[in-house]
C-alpha cells in the first residue's frame, strides 16, 4: 500500500509538471560591440564642415527620417551613425556641395520604458551601460509585490518585436520595455 501511495505522488508530480508552459528561448545579443542603429526618438547632432546653416540638431521622426535643408527628408532608421554620414555626404555631394564632410553623433538616445510592479512606471532617458536593475532603480524601485529575480524585456530586434525573460543584470538598450511581474510568494 505504501509503495502505491509513493507511486501515486510521483506520478501526480510528473503530471502537474508537464502542464507548465514552455516558452521558446530567444537569443538577443546585448554587448556594446553591436553597433547602435538609429530609430525614431533619437536626437542627432549633424555637422557639415564649412556649412553652418546645415549643421544642426535633428530628431529622427516616427517615420525614421530626418529633414535637412536642401536635401529634405532622409531615411536613417536602421542605419549606424557611420552609415548615416555616408548617406548624407552622398546626397549633399550629388547635388549641392563638392566633397562634403559630414559627422553624425547621437546627442540623446531614444528612451526606454519601465512598467509593472515598480513605484513609478513610465518613460525614461537612456544611459549607456544600464542594466535592468538600474532601470528599475530609476523608476523608483520595486513595489512590495515586484518579482526581484527576472524581468520581461520587449525589444525590437532585426525588424521584429521579441519578448524574453532576463535577470536583473541584463543590459538595457534604447527603446526597450522592461516589465516587472508580480511575485506570488
Amino acid at each position: 500500500m505504501r509503495v502505491i501511495n509513493i507511486l501515486m505522488v510521483v506520478l501526480t508530480a510528473l503530471w502537474l509538471g508537464s502542464c507548465s508552459k514552455v516558452e521558446p528561448t530567444v537569443q538577443v545579443a546585448t554587448t556594446s560591440s553591436i553597433p547602435y542603429t538609429l530609430d525614431n526618438g533619437d536626437r542627432l547632432r549633424i555637422e557639415v564642415f564649412g556649412q553652418r546653416n546645415m549643421s544642426n540638431t535633428y530628431v529622427v521622426d516616427g517615420n525614421g527620417t530626418i529633414s535637412m535643408p536642401l536635401i529634405g527628408p532622409v531615411q536613417v532608421r536602421g542605419l549606424t551613425t557611420a552609415q548615416t554620414e555616408i548617406k548624407l555626404e552622398s546626397r549633399l555631394g550629388s547635388q549641392y556641395l563638392r566633397n562634403p564632410n559630414v559627422t553624425v553623433e547621437v546627442q540623446r538616445h531614444r528612451p526606454f520604458f519601465v512598467l509593472g510592479e515598480v513605484t513609478r512606471s513610465g518613460q525614461y532617458a537612456f544611459v549607456s551601460g544600464m542594466t535592468a536593475q538600474t532601470a528599475i532603480a530609476i523608476a523608483g524601485g520595486f513595489t512590495p509585490r515586484g518579482d526581484r529575480k527576472l524581468v520581461r524585456v520587449t525589444r525590437k530586434w532585426e525588424g521584429k518585436i521579441v519578448q524574453f525573460d532576463a535577470p536583473l543584470t541584463y543590459q538595457v538598450l534604447p527603446g526597450d520595455t522592461i516589465f516587472v511581474r508580480e511575485r506570488y510568494f
